[in-house]
């Protein structure tokens, strides 16, 4: 058993119920779970001379680890491709599903360990990530081997396409998949690498991609099957206008209406943005618990809309903050992300009457940390073991310094209210499960220099593949 002190912090910000913030208190970590939480009057010398590590946490505000809920993390290969800058989602789709399909094995390892590395610096501990393209070998142990290596608590979620262009949907051919073999991969991959055990690093979830690359039949039965073995589903819904056509043409529904039908409503149910969910689809996912991950950047940066947020949370839809795909987003700080929803939410409601009356405090910066932490454990089924710091918890931390140019001004009256208002820093320690994988503002768990380089190697080869 090892144990670490996180010895008298700025500020610790527990996210706990009460919302408690303490002053110079310190955090007793032992074999992976937070042991307790030392309030500033005990004396803790006995404590620092035995513990395995101390860190100095007076310059730094706490926070439990952050959690993303919705990624892509092999479009950090075609972040910013010139001609999908400026694209709407289905065009922006059609102009990255050819090169997309030159992906590798290799190319899957290394993007998502650099995506993981830039998630850790944000303080994010916990992300999904939504794979559905399988070309040339490509499988989804590619990626749990990278979260493996990097130290990342991962949910891995098999997604598919299945519908190609010659059956109506929006992929090429050549990147769908049976859907026989997508269940029966599916299956495997759960039975090999879903562990359902407290503080578990790794969790698989079953998830189509979206209403217009995969049957109503086999929404269905990745349902049936998510459900005999008690793993959580995943999908793309409401996303923006075309989104919402395709399903009312195709389907002659509402995307609400759509998940209804085939199964995919219930507490073990999390759908990515859902921009364009009507009133009587938030009433449903409120009713039965269904979550949503918000990607606020990705949304801004595809035009797709504004979340109603303030109104779906006041309704008691669950919600998490998802950095979405690296080449709709561009970046994948998860900080930042809880900064853009608070202010979206913000300038959300000064465009539109979302039928509530808060004006600025639409969306405060200690709701916008709430959604980043305990949004995201509830969206990822782990509210009873993540998102806050509480003793018994797993020890997934993340530490900011406040004496940083970023800060300057602001840290010295509220560091916490500073870390949402003022410009996102990087995390200067990160700790996932007991284990520092973010010290002083480095990843300690890869060398990042030669991975880069090999990123970009990749990033280039597969954007040359496409034109030939």
């Amino acid at each position: 058993m090892t144990t670490m002190l996180i010895h008298r912090a700025r500020c610790i910000a527990t996210q706990d119920d009460a919302n408690t913030e303490l002053n110079n208190a310190s955090l007793l970590l032992r074999d992976g779970r937070i042991e307790r939480i030392i309030p500033a009057d005990e004396n803790i010398d006995e404590l620092l001379k035995q513990a395995d590590e101390v860190i100095d946490a007076r310059r730094h505000v706490v926070v439990p680890g952050l959690i993303n809920t919705h990624h892509h993390m092999v479009q950090s290969l075609t972040r910013a491709v010139p001609q999908v800058q400026n694209a709407e989602l289905f065009s922006w789709l059609k102009g990255l599903y050819p090169i997309w399909a030159g992906l590798t094995p290799e190319m899957v390892l290394v993007s998502n360990q650099v995506a993981m590395a830039e998630l850790l610096l944000s303080g994010c501990t916990t992300s999904s990530d939504h794979l559905y393209i399988y070309p040339n070998g490509v499988r989804l142990d590619d990626s749990i081997e990278a979260a493996h290596t990097i130290g990342m608590r991962f949910t891995a979620t098999r997604g598919s396409m299945s519908v190609g262009e010659s059956q109506g949907g929006l992929p090429p051919d050549r990147v769908v998949e049976k859907e026989a073999f997508i269940l029966k991969e599916t299956q495997r991959l759960i039975e090999t690498y879903h562990d359902a055990s407290f503080g578990a690093m790794t969790h698989v979830a079953v998830a189509p991609c979206s209403p217009f690359s995969v049957s109503q039949d086999l929404m269905r039965e990745a349902a049936k099957l998510a459900r005999a073995h008690k793993v959580r589903l995943h999908t793309h819904l409401a996303e923006n206008d075309h989104d919402i056509a395709y399903t009312q043409e195709k389907f002659n529904c509402t995307p609400a209406q759509y998940a209804e039908d085939l199964g995919w409503v219930g507490d073990d149910v999390w759908h990515a943005h859902c921009v364009k969910l009507d009133d009587e689809g938030t009433y449903l996912f409120a009713k039965t618990r269904t979550g949503i991950a918000h990607c606020p950047c990705s949304n801004m940066r595809l035009a797709s809309g504004i979340l109603p947020l303030r109104k779906m949370l006041d309704a008691g839809v669950p919600i998490g903050l998802g950095v979405d795909g690296s080449a709709s987003n561009d970046a994948a700080h998860l900080l930042n992300e809880a900064r853009q929803a608070m202010l979206l939410a913000r300038v959300g409601r000064a465009l539109d009457d979302f039928g509530c009356d808060h004006g600025p405090a639409e969306m405060t910066p200690r709701d916008a940390l709430r959604l980043a932490t305990r949004g995201g454990a509830q969206v990822l089924g782990r509210a009873h073991e993540l998102g806050q710091i509480k003793e018994g918890y797993c020890a997934d931390i993340a530490m900011f310094r406040t004496d940083t140019l970023s800060m300057a001004g602001g840290a010295v009256h509220d560091p916490v209210g500073a870390l949402l208002l003022c410009a996102s820093d990087n995390a200067d320690y990160v700790v996932v499960n007991g284990r520092v994988v973010v010290r002083q503002g480095e990843i300690a768990t890869v060398d990042m220099g030669p991975l880069i380089e090999r990123h970009n190697q990749l990033a280039l080869q597969l954007a040359l593949g496409a034109i030939h």
